[in-house]
C-alpha cells in the first residue's frame, strides 16, 4: 500500500500548553480503559458470571457514568482548545487550570463513591444525594457534589477564554458565528469550520454548565440546610438539560478534528458556507431544546414541552447527518485518500455518531419512549454514538497527533486494534438495542436468567472493545510521552 498522504496545515501559532493536550489524552486513555473494566464487570455480574453486592454494582455504575461523560469532555476540550489555538490568541495556563480542576475533581469523586460509597448515578437527581436510606452519608454526596462542581468551574473558565480570544479575533462572538455570512452572503473574514463549530459550542455549552452548576450548588446547600430546597420537578429539568448539553457538546468539540485533519489526507480544504454556517446555529438552539425527550414519562412535565422535545427530536439530526457525515462523503469521494490509522478512525467515528444517532431519534418519539425509555436501548444508543463516535474521534486524533511528520500504514496490528475495537463497540451497543427491543431494564444490578444470554454475548462484545482499545492506545501512550521529551 503507498504510503498515507498528507501534508501539514500551517499553524498560526504554536498551540499554548501542548503538553497539556497531550497529557490529557495519555489520561483518557487510562481512564477510558478503567471505565471500560468497570462496565464489563457490571456485564459480568449482571450475566451471573461474576458476583457483585449490589451496593458495590451501583458504586460502579456511577464512577462508569461520571467517568465516561467526564472524560469525553476532557478529551474534547483539548481537541477543541489544540485547533482553535490556529485560529485565535490562546492563554496557555487557561487549560492547565482545566486539568488541574478534572484532577482535584476525579480525586473528589472517587473518593465519595469508593470511600464514602456514594452511589446515586452521574445524574445526581435531586434530592436523591440527601436521601440515600443509609447507603452513604451526608459527606459522600457533599465530596461528590464538591468535585463535580470543581471540574465545572474548569470548564467555565475554559469556555470564557476561547470566548474572548475568538472575539479578540473576529471582532464580535456574532462574526465568529459567521452571522454576517449567513445573513449576507459576505464576511471580509470569513471563520473557517473550527471557529464557527467552537463559537457554537462556547454559547450552549456555556449556558448548560451554568444551568448544571446551579443545581449542584442548591443541592450541596440542601444537603446541610434541608429548608433551602428547589422544586424537585424543576432541579430535574435543570440537571438533565446540563447532562444533555454536556455529553453532546464532548462530541461536537470532538468533531472539530475532522474538519482540521481529513483536509490534510484529502488535499480539499473544509470551508464554511452558508448551508455549513446555518447548520450549526440551528445546533446552537436545538441542542438545548431538546433535552425534555428525556422527560416524557413525567407526566407532569407541561404539554408542550413534550411535543417540543419530539419534534426536536426529529429536527436535532439534520444537522449532523446533512452537514458533517455527508459533506465528509462528499470530501472524500475521488479524493484519492491513502488511508492510516488516523484518518480511519475519525472516519469511524463520524459513521459511528450518525449511526447511533437513529436510535435517539427512535427513541424521541412519545409512543416509542413510554415503552423503550427504561430498557437497555437508551444505553445501546449512546454506547453506540460515545464509543464508536467520540471515542473514534478522539483515538484519531491521538493517532494523528502521535504519528509524526509522515503517514503511518493501516496494517499489522494498527489494522487488527481497529477491527477488533469496531466489531466490539458495534456488537456491545447492538446487544444493548436488541435487549432493550426485548424490554430488559436498564440500570438493574441482577438479570432474570432469560436476560442473560444477551449479557453473556454482551461480555463478550466487551472484552473485544477493550482488546481493541487497548492495542491501538498502548503504543499510543509510548509515543505521546516520548513526543513530550523531544
Amino acid at each position: 500500500m503507498a504510503e498515507a498522504h498528507v501534508t501539514r496545515a500551517p499553524t498560526a501559532s504554536p498551540c499554548p500548553a501542548e503538553a497539556a493536550v497531550k497529557i490529557t489524552m495519555i489520561l483518557t486513555f487510562v481512564v477510558l480503559l478503567l471505565m471500560m473494566a468497570f462496565g464489563l464487570l457490571m456485564r459480568l455480574n449482571q450475566a451471573a458470571v461474576v458476583q457483585l453486592d449490589p451496593t458495590m454494582f451501583y458504586r460502579l455504575m456511577t464512577a462508569h457514568g461520571i467517568g465516561m461523560v467526564g472524560i469525553a469532555g476532557m478529551s474534547g476540550a483539548a481537541i477543541m482548545w489544540y485547533f482553535v489555538s490556529r485560529h485565535a490568541s490562546l492563554t496557555g495556563w487557561v487549560f492547565w487550570a482545566l486539568l488541574s480542576s478534572f484532577l482535584v475533581g476525579v480525586v473528589a469523586i472517587l473518593a465519595s463513591i469508593f470511600i464514602g460509597g456514594f452511589a446515586g448515578a452521574w445524574t445526581f437527581l435531586f434530592p436523591l444525594p440527601a436521601m440515600s436510606g443509609g447507603v452513604w452519608d451526608t459527606g459522600a454526596a457533599a465530596l461528590y457534589l464538591v468535585g463535580v462542581i470543581v471540574i465545572g468551574v474548569g470548564f467555565l473558565i475554559y469556555l470564557v477564554e476561547i470566548g474572548r480570544a475568538l472575539i479578540q479575533r473576529y471582532g464580535s462572538l456574532s462574526n465568529a458565528l459567521g452571522w454576517p455570512l449567513l445573513f449576507t452572503g459576505h464576511q471580509d473574514d470569513a471563520p473557517p469550520p473550527t471557529v464557527v463549530a467552537t463559537a457554537v459550542i462556547i454559547v450552549f455549552n456555556g449556558i448548560g454548565t451554568v444551568v448544571g452548576a446551579a443545581a449542584l450548588t442548591i443541592s450541596l446547600i440542601n444537603l446541610y440546610l434541608p429548608s433551602f430546597t428547589l422544586d424537585a420537578l424543576l432541579a430535574k429539568n435543570m440537571i438533565y438539560f446540563f447532562g444533555h448539553v454536556f455529553i453532546n457538546a464532548s462530541i461536537y468539540m470532538a468533531v472539530v478534528a475532522v474538519y482540521e485533519i481529513i483536509p490534510e489526507y484529502t488535499g480539499r480544504p473544509w470551508k464554511a458556507s452558508r448551508p455549513f454556517i446555518a447548520a450549526w446555529n440551528a445546533v446552537m438552539l436545538l441542542v438545548m431544546a431538546v433535552y425534555p425527550h428525556h422527560l416524557f414519562q413525567d407526566g407532569v412535565m407541561p404539554a408542550w414541552a413534550m411535543v417540543m422535545g419530539q419534534i426536536v427530536s426529529y429536527a436535532n439530526g439534520v444537522p449532523l447527518l446533512v452537514v458533517t457525515t455527508f459533506s465528509l462523503l462528499n470530501y472524500l469521494y475521488r479524493s484519492g485518500i491513502r488511508w492510516d490509522l488516523a484518518s480511519a478512525l475519525l472516519v469511524t467515528g463520524v459513521f459511528g455518531w450518525s449511526v447511533g444517532s437513529v436510535p435517539a431519534i427512535i427513541d424521541g418519539m412519545i409512543s416509542v419512549n413510554n415503552v423503550m425509555h427504561n430498557t437497555q436501548w437508551v444505553p445501546g444508543h449512546f454506547h453506540l454514538y460515545l464509543l464508536l463516535g467520540e471515542v473514534a474521534i478522539t483515538l484519531g486524533f491521538a493517532a494523528w497527533l502521535a504519528r509524526g511528520e509522515a503517514g503511518e500504514l493501516l496494517s499489522g496490528w494498527k489494522s487488527r486494534g481497529l477491527i477488533i475495537y469496531a466489531i466490539g463497540g458495534f456488537g456491545f451497543a447492538t446487544v444493548f438495542l436488541v435487549s432493550g427491543a426485548m424490554s430488559v431494564p436498564r440500570r438493574w444490578a441482577a438479570h432474570l436468567p432469560e436476560w442473560q444470554f444477551q449479557d453473556q454475548l454482551g461480555s463478550i462484545f466487551a472484552v473485544a472493545t477493550i482488546l481493541g482499545v487497548g492495542i491501538i492506545v498502548i503504543p499510543m501512550i509510548k509515543r505521546l510521552a516520548m513526543t513530550m521529551r523531544a
